[in-house]
């Protein structure tokens, strides 16, 4: 794609605030000079928003305050006046019911922001994994000049010799202890080896895998996705992503330009070479439909079935985020793509060229951490889009991180009704289960929570633990942790909430799983289900009032993103009116 640049100098939106003598731009001047900003910093040079989800109850973004100054100092040397402004920060770790129930709300909020602020263009500062979306589907909407920088995963863990990385071992030191294989002692002196510096998880969880997704979309600079938190060169690319928005403010590049259908089609890509979350899907699908781009769970089958996964990293693999970036980070991948044939080359990116020229030259310094493409850690990875008559809109199931024996398995449903349900049986030794059966997790859907939350990794129970048994099938409306593995599927549409099939699923039925045909089947007749259904009683699930009662009314299905059906496609930068 060629992009021709807008004319310089012109007349930016910033200056219907600030570029004039009557009483409203006075107004709207004379109090931004109490902070000590001199009068020619309003002469209509490029104002910069550096919107940033810095907070101490977001761990992963919490030295993004100190990255803000750099970025800052990047906009001054390109000319550019930057304002920092705090905006809404969803931290997957303190948020309740979830997260995810509040991805909607920042995006709203980022994108109010900039449509009614002087801000001619934005640096996104990101990192947990709701902040990353969030803030590209509301810059998405605004459609104002924007690029991201974010704030890196943390150094890798160790604990007695064994490289640990947050959250997937979390996972398997919990199963462990449950087992009778680990101390709980053991556990609590491992918590401080796993998640030693700033930044977000070392794995490949969804943080990292968004911030992947960031850069294989092109809104962010060539290898900004693995630069280690608390690295100096994360620091540079603050600077150089400071110096950057300016020159694309004056030459009006937007995500418009960018988020294409070509880019969403390379993050997909990529996010099979590098064993990417699930999490991923429900975020592209949101972030591509803000864009008026058509994406769908099918164009996730498709694109990312014959995409072997290349990067060996937890949880599909061995290493954690510092080895990649050691080994050339997303640059490298994105090379192994595009020789491989698997990559639009001609992608615009923020750098104002192609995703191509800034990849071409990229050197593999490490075959085991990246390996070649004819030497996969997965030969199929991407996301496996699964189909039938128990996920009619389809389930989602990340095959790097699966059980090759259970790809194509039939087994006894043992049904939890929803997540205190299952917290109530799972350990109880009297619980009827063992290794073959299937695991079905109800009530986790956008709705059915609400806010769809990272439970369907459900734990297993410890009657099968103690077998030495690590993995089965588990099925749900859920979301699960980026950093979780196991042949796990989620996303299920329509949820239970809504009536889906899902919901009429008992204990004993079985369930027939065929990840090669992408099938989902629950072994009983069209009657059968039909009636099941037509005997279901509506979940009252309404909240009385407040954003919950929104979110309830208007978010869409994981299908489509699970974002808010009257967000969909809606863009513009208009600038409101002045009421002074």
């Amino acid at each position: 794609m060629t992009f021709k640049p807008a004319e310089w100098p012109r007349k930016l939106r910033s200056q219907e605030w600030y570029g004039g003598t009557s009483r409203d731009h006075i107004y709207h001047r004379g109090w931004m000079k109490n902070q000590g900003h001199p009068h020619d910093l309003f002469d209509g040079r490029p104002v910069i928003g550096i919107l940033n989800t810095w907070s101490e109850l977001t761990p992963c973004n919490g030295h993004l305050r100190e990255l803000a100054e750099k970025v800052k100092a990047g906009v001054w040397e390109a000319g550019g006046f930057p304002l920092e402004v705090p905006v809404f920060s969803a931290s997957e770790n303190t948020y309740r019911p979830t997260a995810m129930m509040y991805r909607n709300l920042a995006a709203m909020t980022v994108e109010e922001t900039m449509r009614a602020q002087p801000i001619d263009g934005v640096i996104l500062m990101v990192g947990c994994d709701k902040t990353t979306p969030s803030l590209i589907m509301g810059a998405a909407s605004t459609d104002l000049p924007s690029i991201v920088v974010t704030g890196g995963p943390m150094l890798n863990g160790w604990f007695r010799g064994e490289r640990v990385g947050a959250g997937t071992h979390l996972w398997r030191f919990s199963e462990a202890v449950k087992a009778g294989e680990m101390t709980q002692d053991d556990f609590i002196e491992a918590e401080a080896a796993v998640t030693r510096s700033s930044g977000t998880c070392n794995t490949m969880g969804t943080a990292s895998s968004m911030a992947s997704m960031t850069e294989a979309l092109g809104m962010a600079l060539s290898g900004n996705a693995a630069i280690p938190a608390v690295d100096s060169r994360r620091r540079v690319m603050a600077q150089m992503t400071g110096r950057r928005i300016v020159q694309m403010v004056k030459d009006d590049l937007k995500p418009s330009d960018i988020m294409t259908r070509q880019a969403f089609e390379n993050a997909i890509r990529v996010n099979g070479a590098i064993g990417g979350s699930t999490n991923a899907v429900v975020h592209l699908l949101a972030m591509a439909g803000r864009a008026g781009v058509e994406l769908t769970l099918d164009d996730w089958d498709r694109l990312g079935r014959d995409v072997p996964t290349i990067v060996n990293l937890q949880p599909s693999g061995k290493y954690l985020m510092e080895e990649f970036y050691y080994a050339g980070g997303l640059p490298v991948v994105l090379k192994c793509l595009g020789d491989a044939g698997k990559l639009h080359k001609e992608a615009l990116t923020v750098s104002g060229g192609s995703i191509w020229d800034e990849v071409k030259d990229a050197q593999n310094w490490n075959e085991d951490v990246i390996r070649p493409v004819d030497r996969p850690l997965t030969k199929s990875g991407g996301i496996a889009v699964l189909r039938g008559n128990l996920a009619p809109l389809g389930a989602v199931l990340k095959p790097s991180a699966a059980t090759p024996a259970l790809m194509t398995h039939t087994g006894r449903a043992v049904v939890f009704e929803d997540i205190d349900d299952y917290k109530a049986q799972i350990n109880d030794d009297a619980l009827d289960v063992d290794e073959t059966c299937i695991l079905v997790l109800k009530m986790c859907g956008p709705r059915g929570y609400p806010g769809m939350p990272e439970v369907g990794n459900m734990g297993l129970p410890p009657k099968v633990l103690k077998k030495g048994i690590k993995d089965m099938i588990r099925i749900s409306d859920a979301r699960m942790s980026g950093t979780a593995y196991g042949t796990v599927i989620l996303h299920t549409t329509p949820e239970a909430a809504l009536g889906g099939p899902l919901a009429v699923v008992r204990n004993h039925d079985t369930i027939t799983v065929d990840v090669p045909n992408r099938s989902l089947t629950l072994n009983i007749s069209d009657a059968e289900l039909a009636a099941r259904i037509e005997a279901l009683k509506p979940a009252d699930l309404a909240p009385a009032g407040g954003y919950g009662l929104l979110f309830h009314d208007h978010v869409l299905g994981a299908d489509t993103g699970a974002d808010f059906d009257f967000l969909v496609g809606c863009r513009g930068n208009d600038v409101p009116k002045d009421s002074h």
